[in-house]
């Protein structure tokens, strides 16, 4: 028997596409032992929650049909005694294979099994093509599917493509392609064998150790298993990344309470303890923003000023954000093409006699040779600066972002005011003592980064609440 023996062809139905956060409708097995199927089951399943109406139109499966289903916890004994010993076969297998481990840890039960994704064993028996997909396996073979988007139609279609390959392929052949489709992900050769199995799919930051405890890096993943996992894929095992695996020793983690939290936890922790192969954060002192002055003449008119540990509610006319001088002339020089600006006005060349160089190019329009006003220069710079101006705040004053664990009852709530972040609580009533402590705006451009790509997201902006 080239396929592994026994095994269960399983299809789930879902609320959603997140493990963690969605939850299942359908599921059906089929049990295989020796080539042989012994049974197959299938039950519609109560989510506890609606299903969002694309989902409904997709899979055909609506609140009213599951709404006397019996829920996963009264199908639990069922569905562990189909998969008892046998190896765990879906299409996108790791998509199924988390929702069951996902529903088994909501009543407080573990879930384990041998995965082979049909998907990695297409791939590996037709490396020909590019999409694997059910749909592309359907017409690609000829496959029949009565109900297609139903978890057993779709395990039906499933059994067919097996018994297509076993007619087709070479024994040999099946069971190579078998193996690459249930290969373990890469690992660090000094990590014990099954630690990165163990990370959690949720929000945190992970700890990597080498000998003697040094801790070498700190990272953060939304999924804490997919990103590091990723992390040592090995497509990632080159140079740096490869130097990294072979010192890592120990893997260590914190779940958060949310994808924020995680991204807050990690800079705060690059900070304090500056792992050895994480990017040390330049001093804060070193932010600065840029300010016309356009009252000079014969000068640069633009003035560094400050920004760190400011109140950016006190700033006037400031635009860009930047840690260096470098990273600013860059940024000045880009301008400076694109709007025909002086480099010696902009500071970006020494005061002198006569025109600057990007005249001579016909890349200045000639503020510095007297062929435009310092106004209208000014007033060119001055659009162009707004091009890299800092994001206003969209709120009156402060807001709350609150995240709570899919996994746990963990829950933490930031407030953030004018891009500073003012602390975090871990329930309501510390929530309430940090409003009413009433700290003061410290302006930090990691958290600015980090809060300016967050909000970037519709579904994160919903969440944000402004503070009366």
């Amino acid at each position: 028997m080239p396929l592994p023996d026994p095994y269960v062809l399983i299809d789930l139905e879902t609320t959603g596409a997140n493990p963690v956060t969605d939850r299942v409708t359908e599921i059906a097995m089929l049990r295989v032992e020796k080539g042989v199927e012994v049974a197959r089951w299938q039950s519609l399943v109560n989510p506890g929650r609606g299903i969002p109406p694309y989902i409904q139109k997709i899979i055909g499966i609506t609140d009213e049909m599951v709404a006397a289903a019996p829920s996963f916890a009264e199908l639990a004994d069922t569905i562990r005694a189909g998969l008892d010993g046998a190896v765990f076969v879906a299409h996108n297998a790791r998509f199924d294979y988390g929702f069951i481990r996902n529903e088994f840890a909501r009543i407080d039960q573990s879930f384990d099994a041998s995965v082979l994704c049909t998907v990695k064993f297409s791939r590996a028996l037709h490396p020909e093509f590019h999409r694997h997909g059910l749909d592309a396996l359907i017409e690609r073979h000829g496959l029949t599917c009565d109900a297609r988007h139903r978890a057993m139609g779709d395990v039906e279609v499933l059994a067919q493509f097996i018994a297509m390959v076993e007619a087709r392929f070479s024994a040999e052949t099946i069971t190579r392609a078998a193996e690459r489709a249930m290969k373990f992900a890469a690992r660090p050769p000094g990590l014990p064998v099954g630690v990165l199995e163990g990370l959690p799919e949720s929000p945190g930051v992970y700890f990597l150790y080498g000998e003697d405890d040094a801790l070498l890096l700190v990272g953060r993943g939304a999924n804490l298993r997919a990103r590091v996992t990723e992390h040592f894929g090995s497509g990632k095992r080159k140079g740096k990344e490869a130097e990294l695996a072979a010192k890592v020793r120990r893997l260590d983690w914190e779940e958060t309470a949310g994808e924020l939290a995680a991204m807050l936890r990690e800079v705060g922790l690059v900070r304090s303890l500056e792992p050895l192969h994480n990017r040390s954060p330049s001093a804060e002192g070193e932010v600065f923003g840029l300010r016309l002055l356009a009252s000079r003449r014969n000068t640069s008119v633009l003035q560094r000023v400050a920004l760190a540990d400011t109140d950016p509610a006190d700033w006037d006319g400031v635009q860009g954000l930047f840690r260096a001088r470098k990273e600013a002339d860059h940024v000045l020089r880009e301008l400076a093409g694109a709007y025909r600006l002086c480099l010696r006005r902009l500071g970006l060349e020494a005061a002198g006699k006569g025109a600057c160089s990007a005249y001579a190019q016909k890349r200045c329009a000639g503020v510095c040779a007297g062929k435009e006003s310092a106004e209208a220069h000014d007033a060119r710079l001055t659009g162009a600066l707004g091009s890299v101006g800092i994001k206003p705040w969209a709120w009156p004053g402060a807001i709350v972002i609150s995240e709570r664990s899919h996994h746990s009852e963990q829950v933490v709530h930031h407030v953030f005011d004018h891009w500073c972040h003012l602390g975090s609580a871990d329930s309501e009533a510390g929530l309430a003592d940090l409003i009413g402590q009433r700290p003061s705006r410290r302006f930090d451009l990691d958290i600015y980064r980090i809060l300016q790509r967050w909000l970037a997201a519709d579904d994160n902006r919903e969440k944000v609440h402004p503070l009366d």
